[in-house]
């Protein structure tokens, strides 16, 4: 058994908030538990949002709360190469096309169906010659994609082998949902490299986790669904699968997730309040808010 490797990997957007911080926790606490590794992966890749004082913000909040990482923070900026050479390999194999269409143009579509997350992309330019001088993504032909994966594509996994019932169905292993069989055509053609970054967060996640030997992802149960494209992702670039460990996410006294964008109590305001680094990280990992610190109301 190879040692336990998980990672924290957060975005440089804004502060992190008390539910970032849980998730670190659990990812620290999980690695360290089995003598393992806890790596610091910085996805600043959103050149439009990252700020490099929040990255340096990233670093003070966890070690005020105790946590230490193994080796140097990796950040993704550094890794266009690795993202573009996926990108490279996945069109060589006749599995992108690029996409101009919009948000809006996608909302309009009487054609677009609903999908695990939302609307799913109608395909409209999966047949079109697209100018590639205008805007555009490059998008997975997911059909396409699943066609090609000739019988079960178990490769390299952290997990004991799925049911003998897997036939030619890709499976992943979550610790409290078991085996999972990986359903990545309801997502739809997904977007693997956005018209405003290098890479969309399915596909660098995929190339970073695997480059990095992380063996156990530990994050959100918002991300669960995601976790049927990575596995395809995984079968197609023939890389490791992880073992995963969705979470509950962390939520405020009216029971709505904690987000930067509703002004989430940033634990920053924590540190500079002088709160006890020790008593807000017990409380984080029995899974509560610090007693007395409030979230906005919506």
């Amino acid at each position: 058994m190879p040692p336990v490797v998980t990672r924290f990997a957060p975005s440089p957007t804004g502060r992190l908030h008390m539910g970032h911080a849980a998730s670190a926790i659990r990812a620290h606490d999980f690695a360290r538990e089995r003598g393992g590794r806890f790596l610091l992966r910085i996805e600043d890749i959103d050149g439009t949002r990252s700020r490099e004082e929040h990255v340096a913000g990233i670093g003070k909040d966890l070690v005020w709360l105790g946590l230490t990482w193994d080796g140097p923070a990796v950040r993704q900026s550094e890794r266009l190469a690795l993202y573009d050479a996926a990108l490279d390999r996945l069109r060589g194999m006749g599995l992108l096309y690029a996409c101009v269409c919009t948000r809006a143009d996608i909302a309009a579509s009487l054609s677009a169906p609903h999908g695990p997350e939302g609307a799913v992309y109608p395909g409209t330019c999966r047949t079109q010659d697209v100018d590639l001088r205008l805007p555009h993504c490059w998008r997975l032909d997911m059909a396409a994609a699943r066609k090609i994966l000739p019988g079960t594509r178990r490769g390299t996994s952290f997990a004991s082998g799925p049911p003998a019932r897997a036939g030619e169905d890709l499976w992943w292993h979550d610790s409290t949902a078991g085996w999972v069989r990986a359903d990545p055509l309801a997502h739809g053609d997904v977007v693997l490299a956005r018209k405003d970054a290098p890479a969309s967060y399915h596909l660098a996640v995929t190339l970073d986790d695997a480059a990095q030997g992380v063996t156990d992802v530990t994050r959100g149960v918002d991300l669960f669904e995601s976790t049927h494209v990575h596995r395809l992702l995984q079968a197609l670039l023939g890389l490791p699968t992880p073992r995963y460990h969705h979470h509950p996410l962390l939520t405020g006294a009216d029971g709505r997730r904690l987000a930067k964008r509703d002004g989430a109590p940033a634990l920053a305001d924590l540190r500079a309040a002088g709160a006890d680094r020790r008593a807000v990280a017990d409380d984080l990992r029995a899974g509560r808010l610090p007693i007395g610190f409030a979230v906005p109301s919506a």
